[in-house]
């Protein structure tokens, strides 16, 4: 098994959805998770430790499993099939100390221990099958010189104020949101640019 941390969010075209990219801790491999926009969104959120005024779906699920006694212990991308990917949240009641372990979307799985800090794992077969590789030594070899931002940071600044744009919106704070539309607009031009 592979423990990994979220490293960072990005659009992807082909789909139109976003990549989840997990790196291995204390390795060089990472994997990316192809999700939809309502799971990234709630990933970011997440992320960011961002409060909204009334629990989304994950925080709702995260607060029912508290209150009846179960904890959760870690989740683990298990399983790839035909292209897609399989989880389990392994969770712990807190009364007896028992295990049980629940299938899920890797998105649902991701969302949910970023919100309550639970491990995040690979299976090593997955991590094999689909993982990349990092080229550490040209990086080490060539330190990253500053330049101007990369469509990478210009994706993750978008999900970032698209993000906030969200929460202005359901705070009905309409001078917020229009700030925060225009930055958006600014910055898809720049990325079209690009």
């Amino acid at each position: 098994m592979v423990r990994v941390n979220l490293d960072k969010i990005i659009f992807y075209p082909p789909s139109k959805g976003y990549a989840i990219i997990l790196k291995e801790i204390g390795g060089n491999r990472q994997l990316p998770v192809i999700v939809g926009v309502f799971e990234a969104q709630s990933i970011a959120l997440a992320l960011q430790q961002v409060k909204m005024p009334r629990p989304m779906t994950h925080d709702l699920f995260v607060r029912a499993l508290t209150r009846l006694g179960a904890s959760i212990q870690e989740v683990v991308i298990n399983d790839l099939i035909d292209g897609t990917f399989y989880a389990k949240i392994t969770l712990k009641n807190k009364h007896d100390q028992s295990l049980v372990h629940i299938d899920s979307r890797p998105s649902d799985a991701i969302a949910i221990a970023l919100r309550v800090d639970a491990d995040i794992i690979v299976s090593e077969s997955v991590m094999e099958e689909a993982g990349l590789l990092l080229n550490l030594p040209d990086l080490q070899k060539h330190p990253p010189v500053e330049e101007a931002p990369t469509e990478d940071d210009l994706l993750d600044r978008l999900i970032e104020l698209k993000t906030k744009l969200q929460i202005a919106i359901d705070d009905e704070n309409y001078e917020l949101a229009a700030k925060l539309r225009d930055q958006i607009s600014s910055l898809e031009k720049e990325s079209k640019n690009n």
